[in-house]
C-alpha cells in the first residue's frame, strides 16, 4: 500500500467532478447497528473527518435506513447496493461496508472494481475464496482499503507491538487468544451461542425488510427473526460463529507483532460440528513457519469461556478476563487487553520503559487520509486478507473435524479434500463477484 495512487473521481466517472483530494464523497452500505456506529464516528464534525461528505446511505432494512437518513437530509437512499453503485458511480469516491458478513465481499469488490476506496467491517469476507478475491482486487486497482479492526490503530495495541518486536520477552513461539463475546442478548451471557437446527415456521417478512436482498449471495431460506437482526452470526450461511466475529480483532495483535502471514496447519477442538450453525465453544490452533531468525509459532484461540492453562501462572489485569492475548516468550510473558497490558514476571520487567503515548490518527482518520493522499493504512487488505483467511481456516478445521494441512498459494487443504467445500461456495443465482 506504500505505493498507493489515488485516482481522481473525474478520471473514473467522467469530467466535471471534484477529485477526492479535495473532498471524499462517501456511501455507507449497511447503516444499522455497527453501520450506524461507523457513521457516527465518521461524521464531519469528528476529529480528522472534516474532509468528507456522507452522500449516500444504503440498507435493506427500511427502519435502519430512515433513522440514518434523518441525520443526513441531503443524502440519497437505496435498498440495493448494486443499484446504488451503478447510479452513483460518478458521485462517490469511497464506500464503508457494514453489512452482515456474507455481503461484505460482494459489496466491497463491486465498489473497488468501480474505483472506490473501501473500508470494510471485519471479517473481510465470509469464506477464504471471497477474502482472497477482495485482496487481489484491492491490489489490482491500487485503492485505499482498511479492515474495520479499530483496535489496530489504538495506542495500547501499538505499544504491545513495539515491545514484542523489540524482543522484550525474547523470541515468541507460543500465543494464546480468547474471547467470550456474545450476540444473543443483552445481557451478554457466556454460552448463549449454541448449535441448532433451522428454526421452524415461516413468519411473514416484516414490511420494512427486503428479505431477498438481505440474503444476497447466500442460499435461499425463508425469513425468520432467528437470523435478522443480529443473530445471523451463529449460522454458517451468514456468519462464522464467535471466531469469525471476533478472531480478526484479537489474532490481529500477534499477526502484526510477529509478522505472521499464512499458517501451515490448523486443528480445532469443540462439540461435534453442526451442518447449520456454529458451536457454543471452540479451541483452534494454527502453526506458522519461522520468519527469518524468528522461530515457528503456535497460536491458539479459545471461546465459549475456555481459557489457556497458562493463566494460572499470572495475575489478571481484569478479573473477568473477557478477551485477551497472551504472548509466551523465551524470557517472559506479556498479556494484552484492549486498553492495557502486563509483563510477567512483574519484578523482572519492573524497569521496562513503556512506549510513549499517544501516537497516530484514529482508524477511520487514517483511512480517510489514505483516500485523499495515497498514504498507507495499517489494516489494508494486503495485510488483513491473510489475517481473515487464517481466522476462517479455524472454522474450516472445525467443520471438517480433523487437523488440516494448508497450501496458501493454491488456496486448498492438501490432506483432506472434503474440507475444501468450506473454502468457497457457489453464489445464489443473480449474484457474482
Amino acid at each position: 500500500m506504500a505505493g498507493l495512487v489515488t485516482v481522481p473521481r473525474h478520471v473514473l466517472g467522467g469530467a466535471g467532478h471534484t477529485p477526492p483530494s479535495e473532498k471524499v464523497n462517501m456511501a455507507f452500505i449497511g447503516v444499522g447497528n455497527r453501520g450506524w456506529q461507523l457513521i457516527r464516528g465518521m461524521r464531519p464534525e469528528h476529529r480528522g473527518m472534516a474532509d468528507q461528505n456522507v452522500v449516500v446511505l444504503c440498507d435493506v432494512d427500511a427502519k435502519y435506513l430512515a433513522e440514518a437518513a434523518g441525520h443526513f437530509e441531503k443524502a440519497k437512499t437505496y435498498r440495493d447496493f448494486r443499484r446504488m453503485l451503478d447510479a452513483e458511480n460518478k458521485t462517490i469516491d469511497a464506500v464503508v461496508v457494514a453489512t452482515p458478513d456474507h455481503v461484505h465481499v460482494p459489496a466491497s469488490v463491486m465498489a473497488m472494481k468501480m474505483g472506490k476506496h473501501c473500508y470494510t467491517e471485519k471479517p473481510l469476507g465470509h469464506n477464504i475464496h471471497e477474502v482472497r478475491t477482495a485482496t487481489q482486487v484491492a491490489r489490482r486497482y491500487g485503492l485505499a482499503t482498511q479492515l474495520g479492526n479499530t483496535g489496530h490503530s489504538g495506542h495500547n495495541y501499538r505499544g504491545v507491538v513495539e515491545l514484542i518486536k523489540a524482543g522484550t520477552i525474547g523470541k515468541v513461539r507460543e500465543v494464546h487468544a480468547w474471547c467470550d463475546n456474545e450476540w444473543e442478548t443483552p445481557p451478554r451471557v457466556v454460552g448463549a451461542l449454541r448449535s441448532r437446527n433451522r428454526p421452524q415456521g415461516t413468519p411473514p417478512v416484516p414490511e420494512y425488510l427486503a428479505w431477498d436482498l438481505w440474503l444476497g449471495p447466500a442460499p435461499y431460506r425463508p425469513y425468520h427473526p432467528a437470523y435478522h437482526p443480529r443473530h445471523w452470526r451463529g449460522w454458517w450461511d451468514f456468519g462464522n460463529g464467535r471466531l469469525g466475529d471476533m478472531g480478526c480483532h484479537l489474532i490481529d495483535l500477534p499477526f502484526s507483532a510477529l509478522d505472521l502471514k499464512y499458517p501451515l496447519t490448523v486443528e480445532a477442538k469443540g462439540p461435534p460440528a453442526h451442518p447449520e450453525s456454529a458451536p457454543p465453544w471452540l479451541i483452534s490452533t494454527w502453526t506458522f513457519p519461522g520468519r527469518g531468525d524468528r522461530p515457528p509459532v503456535e497460536l491458539t484461540w479459545y471461546d465459549g469461556n475456555k481459557r489457556p492453562e497458562l493463566l494460572k501462572e499470572v495475575d489478571p489485569p481484569d478479573s473477568n478476563w473477557p478477551w485477551y492475548v497472551l504472548f509466551v516468550g523465551a524470557d517472559g510473558m506479556l498479556i494484552a487487553g484492549i486498553e492495557s497490558f502486563k509483563l510477567y514476571p512483574e519484578d523482572k520487567f519492573a524497569g521496562v520503559r513503556r512506549p510513549p503515548l499517544p501516537r497516530g490518527p484514529s482508524h477511520a482518520e487514517e483511512w480517510l487520509t489514505a483516500c485523499k493522499t495515497g498514504s498507507p493504512t495499517g489494516c489494508h487488505f494486503g495485510y488483513s486478507g491473510p489475517l481473515t483467511e487464517t481466522v476462517l481456516l479455524g472454522t474450516v478445521a472445525h467443520r471438517a473435524g480433523r487437523k488440516l494441512e494448508w497450501d496458501a498459494q493454491d488456496m486448498k487443504v492438501t490432506n483432506c479434500p472434503e474440507a475444501n467445500q468450506f473454502v468457497r461456495r457457489e453464489y445464489r443465482q443473480g449474484w457474482t463477484l
